[in-house]
């Protein structure tokens, strides 16, 4: 662990926002690396978007919410992960704003998105159940966990299924984007750019170590609770590269990557409720949490099924140019973070 207690606040501050620079530098980095992968393999946009950059971009966040939880900040480490979910989820309205063209979840719209987004609506159901249920672990993990982590593995199965077998079929317009239009041209083999991608996943992952460190100090120091540290603070830095590489991709036409990674990204964040629960040693992470914890979980809920509805409907243009799915969005995050920050 690092011995960061000795230094100052400013200090302290220094490291923590260092290591965002650093998250968010690298973390960018691998939307371009991934859309190269998409292509040489193809697996699609939207799968390797939720699986590889999904989980890539979210390498920093499952350190925090880990090294949290065997520091024994409970609350810290669960908040990290649904505030990291909630910010994400409304990055997607922001890529809507960013994408002048058409609204973003008609021009992008995908089967497997829709798919995972009925998934990650289980996956943070599913911990708010362990939390109403009487206490009880083996050997400090709840049960829970490792089927979180199962229905996480059938969740990929089903989007693989889902890509190669389509039940059903979306509807193609003048507006809509396929995959196929955004080939790209890069000379390095498949094993360099995929050895790249691996570096910038170590590189960020340890920026995100030193983030959730120094969150648990800033939290003490200042007085503030870690639920609010967590969702506001650790959350957001950790989420940076989902933010600008959702918007680059955006930039370069690659739509289903940019929401599959967002989505897949936010799948993976629902299992560092499984990885917090495996460190956190004082029993089941999933009775240690507050209510305001719970809170970012059923706004996580609200705002998926938001993002689900607004894949399904499809609306072509909105208020401003957006649609309406991505104003709900940004007032029900705004809202919520509003509120939480009141509350102290």
């Amino acid at each position: 662990m690092l011995a960061l207690e000795q230094y100052t606040t400013v200090t302290i501050a220094l490291v923590f926002f260092a290591s965002a620079v650093v998250i968010a530098v690298f973390g960018t980095k691998m939307a371009g690396y991934a859309e190269i992968i998409a292509d040489r393999t193809r697996f699609g946009e939207a799968l390797i978007g939720s699986v590889l950059l999904g989980a890539g971009t979210s390498i920093a966040g499952i350190v925090t919410s880990s090294s949290t939880a065997a520091s024994g900040a409970a609350d810290l480490s669960v908040s990290n992960a649904m505030g990291g979910i909630a910010a994400q989820t409304m990055f997607l309205a922001i890529a809507d704003i960013a994408y002048r063209k058409v609204n973003l979840e008609h021009a992008g719209a995908s089967l497997v998105n829709i798919g995972q987004a009925t998934v990650l609506i289980l996956l943070i159901t599913l911990p708010i159940l362990a939390y109403s249920a009487p206490p009880f672990s083996v050997w400090g993990v709840n049960p829970l966990t490792p089927v979180l982590i199962g229905v996480y593995l059938v969740g990929l199965h089903n989007a693989h299924r889902i890509h190669e077998k389509p039940m059903w079929l979306v509807k193609e317009t003048d507006a809509t984007r396929n995959e196929d239009d955004d080939e790209t041209h890069d000379s390095r083999s498949l094993a360099r750019i995929g050895a790249l991608f691996a570096m910038l996943v170590a590189i960020v992952g340890f920026a995100g170590y030193v983030v959730g460190e120094t969150g648990i100090i800033i939290s003490e120091r200042f007085g503030i609770s870690q639920g609010v540290v967590g969702a506001l603070g650790t959350a957001i830095v950790t989420s940076l590269p989902e933010l600008v590489t959702t918007i680059a991709a955006v930039r370069r036409g690659a739509l289903q990557l940019a929401i599959g990674g967002i989505i897949g990204g936010n799948m993976f964040d629902a299992l560092f409720i499984a990885s917090s629960d495996v460190f956190y040693r004082e029993g089941s992470i999933y009775n240690a949490i507050s209510g305001r914890t719970l809170f970012w979980m059923a706004l996580v809920i609200a705002m998926t099924a938001i993002l689900l509805i607004g894949l399904l409907r499809r609306e072509k243009q909105g208020p401003a140019g957006i649609g309406w799915e991505s104003v709900l969005l940004i007032g029900l995050w705004v809202g919520g973070a509003g509120l939480q920050v009141m509350l102290g």
